[in-house]
């Protein structure tokens, strides 16, 4: 796989994690580039990692998540963008402008965007071309997509108002949908 290759690839699969990482940004008011770095840096290793499990798995599980990956994703962002929603319609709490989420939310969206680097790992084991280089492109790649992310969605985030954590959930779910929309075409 060639330089460029890898590099056109590993911000393919940032995309989604860019997206959803503008639509938290803006949910806040204050984000700080530490915070945005930590958020980045998990999003960075998770979808660095998810090629290497599908590497790993290779023939063994590749109909199996090749035919269902679009459905998961569908799923957990469709899943988490209503619980946005849910939260945005509802009365603004004291927690409002902490950009703390919680770990195991920040990791289940972090996954729920990488499924696609998954099957990615999957194809190269089946091309028979190396892991390594395409895995830490496409962590670094993530991980300066949603940092940066994080902070143009701050900067929305003021324009749309305390009600933004709804547009976070819409965007979410039209990530999940645009997802399962491209793989039943």
């Amino acid at each position: 796989m060639s330089l460029a290759a890898i590099v056109i690839l590993a911000f393919a699969m940032s995309t989604d994690a860019f997206a959803v990482a503008i639509a938290m940004g803006s949910q806040r008011a204050n984000v700080l580039l530490k915070d945005a770095l930590k958020v980045g840096l998990l999003f960075g290793i998770i979808e660095g990692v998810t090629p290497l499990v599908g590497f790993a798995l290779g023939s063994i599980a590749a109909s199996y998540v090749e035919s269902w990956d679009h459905w998961i994703a569908f799923v957990l962002l469709g899943g988490l963008g209503i619980r946005m929603i849910i939260e945005g319609c509802g009365e603004p709490d004291a927690e409002a402008d902490d950009p703390a989420r919680p770990f195991w939310l920040l990791a289940l969206t972090g996954f729920a965007t990488s499924i696609d680097a998954m099957v990615v790992g999957v194809s190269l084991a089946f091309a028979d071309t190396g892991i390594l280089w395409p895995a830490l492109a496409i962590g670094l790649a993530t991980l300066t997509m949603v940092t940066l992310g994080l902070l143009i969605g701050r900067r929305i985030g003021a324009v749309v108002g305390k009600r933004a954590e709804i547009f976070g959930g819409l965007v979410l779910i039209a990530v999940g949908s645009v997802t399962l929309y491209e793989h039943l075409q």
